[in-house]
C-alpha cells in the first residue's frame, strides 16, 4: 500500500510539472531600447537575472559611451596624445577586436572616424542641416586612422599616436548583447533572444520547439515593413543600412554611415546588410564594414571571412537581394 501510495504521488506530481515559458525583460539602454527573452521552467532566478542584466548594461555604457562625460572611453578621448592608459578588460577586449576587423577590412571599418560622424551630424555634438566642406573634412581626416591607436593587448595598454576620438557605436551594442548572453548561459540559460537596438543574439529554442524568427527589414524611409524573415538558433545577427539615420540638403541625402577613405557619407547603391556571426559583437562590426565597402566588395569580404551575409541593394526598379552560400537556409519561405 506503501509503495503504491509514493508512485501515485510521484505520477501525479509529472503530470503537474512546470512548464516552459518565456521570461522577459526590457528597458531603455545606449539611447535605444533592449528586450532580453528566455526560456525556463524555474522562475525564481527571474529577479536576480534581470538586476544582473540592468548592472551589465550600467558597466557597458560607463566604459563604451561618448556620450557620457565620465565614462572610461570619453576620459580616454581627452587624454594628450603620446599618452598610455591601462583600459579595463571590457574595453580592451572590444577595442583588440575592432583593430583586428579594421586592419581585416584594409580600414572601412575604423573606430577613430568619430571625428568625421560628429562633424556630419550624426555623433553627440548633434545634428546638422548643411554638408561640411571640403576644408574642414579633410581638416578632420588627419584626426583618423586607426592605426594611431596603439594597443598592447597583453598588457591592457593603448597609447594615443595622435589626437584620434575613439567611437565603439559600430560595435558596442553587440558587445553588449553578448555580455548578456553570457549571464543568461551563467544562469544556466540553453536558450534565449537578446537584442539591443536591433542587434540580436539567439540560442536554442522556443518553448514550441521552433527556432527564433528574425525579421530583416525592408531598406525603406518612412515605413516598417519585413524584406526577409529567418529562423536561427544559434547566432549573433546584426543589421546596417542608410534608410533610417540621414539628413537631406538640396535633394542629396547623406547617410550616417561615413566612409573613413573618404570622409563622407557612402554613396554607393547598397542600401542594407544583415550579418550572422558566432558573437553579436563581431556581427555588429561587420555589418558597419561591409555598409561602407558596398556590394560587390562586401559580398566578396564576407565569403572570405566566412560569415553569412544578406545584402539588399537599390537599383532602378527597386531593390535587389544577394546573399553568402550558406544564407538560403535560414531563410523562412
Amino acid at each position: 500500500m506503501l509503495l503504491a501510495t509514493l508512485l501515485f504521488a510521484l505520477l501525479l506530481s509529472g503530470c503537474f510539472a512546470p512548464q516552459e515559458r518565456i521570461e522577459q525583460h526590457s528597458g531603455l539602454t545606449m539611447g535605444t531600447s533592449f528586450t532580453v527573452k528566455w526560456v525556463t521552467a524555474d522562475t525564481s532566478q527571474s529577479a536576480a537575472i534581470r538586476k544582473q542584466i540592468n548592472d551589465a548594461l550600467v558597466d557597458v555604457n560607463q566604459s563604451m559611451s561618448t556620450y557620457i562625460q565620465d565614462s572610461e572611453l570619453s576620459r580616454l578621448n581627452r587624454l594628450p596624445v603620446g599618452s598610455t592608459v591601462t583600459l579595463s578588460e571590457d574595453l580592451n577586449s572590444v577595442l583588440s577586436q575592432a583593430l583586428e576587423i579594421s586592419q581585416q577590412s584594409d580600414g572601412a571599418f575604423d573606430v577613430t572616424v568619430g571625428p568625421l560622424v560628429n562633424l556630419w551630424g550624426f555623433g553627440p555634438d548633434g545634428r546638422v542641416v548643411k554638408a561640411p566642406s571640403d576644408g574642414e573634412i579633410e581638416k578632420l581626416k588627419q584626426r583618423v586612422g586607426y592605426q594611431y591607436a596603439e594597443l598592447n593587448a597583453e598588457r591592457r595598454e593603448l597609447t594615443r599616436q595622435r589626437d584620434i576620438y575613439i567611437d565603439l557605436s559600430a560595435i558596442a551594442k553587440g558587445f553588449g548583447v553578448d555580455q548578456l548572453a553570457d549571464i543568461l548561459e551563467q544562469s544556466g540559460m540553453t536558450s534565449y533572444l537578446v537584442e539591443i537596438g536591433g542587434e540580436l543574439r539567439a540560442r536554442g529554442q522556443k518553448p514550441d520547439g521552433q527556432s527564433w524568427k528574425i525579421a530583416i527589414e525592408a531598406p525603406k524611409a518612412g515605413t516598417r515593413e519585413a524584406q526577409r524573415v529567418i529562423a536561427v538558433r544559434n547566432f549573433g545577427i546584426a543589421s546596417s543600412g542608410d534608410y533610417r539615420n540621414y539628413f537631406e540638403e538640396d535633394g542629396v541625402r547623406f547617410s550616417h554611415t561615413i566612409d573613413p577613405a573618404t570622409g563622407k557619407p557612402i554613396r554607393h547603391r547598397l542600401a542594407s546588410v544583415t550579418v550572422l556571426a558566432e558573437d553579436c559583437a563581431t556581427a555588429d562590426a561587420l555589418a558597419t564594414t561591409m555598409m561602407v565597402m558596398g556590394t560587390d566588395r562586401a559580398m566578396a569580404f564576407a565569403v572570405e571571412q566566412q560569415v553569412e551575409a544578406f545584402l539588399i541593394t537599390k537599383t532602378d526598379n527597386g531593390f535587389s537581394e544577394q546573399m553568402t552560400p550558406g544564407f538560403k537556409q535560414y531563410l523562412v519561405e
